[in-house]
């Protein structure tokens, strides 16, 4: 099996968290966005990781040399933006006969069974991975008969599916799906300049090609700070761990506290998590991520997003306030 990740997005909606970081290096609960996805491809046969990066790819491949170096990877760079199609067809060069292939991408992270992909797709071309919502107008959706997908539908006003499309696709022949994503590009079947998935399952549908939608258990985006946020909480359930230093304080689970950290005279908690080499005191911080070799002192945070190395600090106020006073401090 080849892994198709397209890890070349600019992740304009996580600014100013990917303005010297790729988006995938964003952390959350612990680890970055994509160690959680390469985790949970470890049930895979994998031959080879293929992916596609953009000027950050440098980061991304010396991240997986440190947390993966056991794993065979390569790297390709689009230089255009033309879109997810597009930057998948760049890995067609490394699609060989009878490879299965598999394409993740990286604004989510995903809660499936991968394990069960040969049983999924023993009687059909294809598995796209979808989720119920009910917001459904949001996304492109998988309208099925009899358990198949016949037909495709971005962002419908009317109910006709909620199964949206999650980001996670199997191709059985690899490379029978290349000679539809050439032949989509070579007609030029755009949507507002660029090339989506969906006009190539289109046409392996029409042509009497099968692919089925399994429901994923979990779908965790990670392409806003508020929704980041969301699955960090998701992710940090049942993972209550204190491995850092910590003196005279409070912790209310689930935390999560890298090695290489100290915390003194705090309040953390819940969901929050501190990545090494941070250094929290006299604070009081809840639904946030601090990232690493960061500084908080004397601060009360709550819903924040902390890069790496910065430094937040106010100080201690004194106060002397007399009977049957209202303070109000703003901001």
């Amino acid at each position: 099996m080849k892994v198709i990740l397209p890890v070349a997005g600019k992740g304009t909606r996580l600014r100013p968290h990917t303005h010297t970081k790729a988006k995938s290096l964003v952390h959350v609960a612990g680890k970055t966005v994509l160690e959680h996805i390469v985790s949970r491809l470890a049930v895979l046969p994998v031959d080879e990781f293929i992916f596609i990066v953009d000027e950050n790819g440098g980061q991304v491949e010396e991240f997986m040399d440190k947390k993966f170096p056991d794993l065979a990877c390569s790297y390709l760079i689009q230089t255009e933006r033309k879109g997810p199609a597009h930057a998948v067809w760049l890995a067609a060069p490394r699609i060989t006969a009878g490879d299965d292939l598999l394409i993740v991408f990286n604004d989510t992270i995903f809660d499936a069974d991968l394990s069960r992909i040969p049983s999924l797709c023993s009687d059909c071309d294809g598995l796209i991975y979808s989720k119920e919502v009910v917001d459904y107008q949001r996304f492109g959706v998988n309208v099925l008969r009899d358990g198949q997908i016949v037909d495709m539908v971005e962002k419908p006003d009317t109910p006709i599916s909620r199964l949206a499309q999650v980001g996670l696709y199997y191709l059985k022949d690899g490379n029978r799906f290349m000679s539809y994503l050439a032949d989509t590009i070579e007609a030029g079947d755009l949507v507002k300049g660029e090339y989506y998935l969906p006009a190539v399952f289109m046409r392996m549908i029409k042509d009497g090609c099968r692919l089925k939608a399994p429901e994923i258990d979990a779908w965790l985006d990670c392409g806003k700070p508020e929704t980041i946020l969301e699955t960090n909480a998701y992710l940090l359930r049942g993972r209550h761990h204190i491995h850092g230093e910590a003196y005279n304080c409070v912790f209310i689970e689930p935390v999560h506290i890298e090695r290489g950290v100290t915390v003194r005279d705090s309040i953390l908690g819940p969901n929050v998590s501190v990545a090494k080499g941070s250094v929290i005191e006299r604070s009081i911080i809840r639904d946030s991520i601090i990232n690493g070799d960061t500084l908080v002192r004397n601060m009360v945070l709550t819903d924040t997003i902390l890069g790496d190395a910065v430094q937040l600090i106010s100080t201690a106020r004194r106060m002397n306030i007399g009977d049957h006073s209202l303070i109000e401090m703003q901001g």
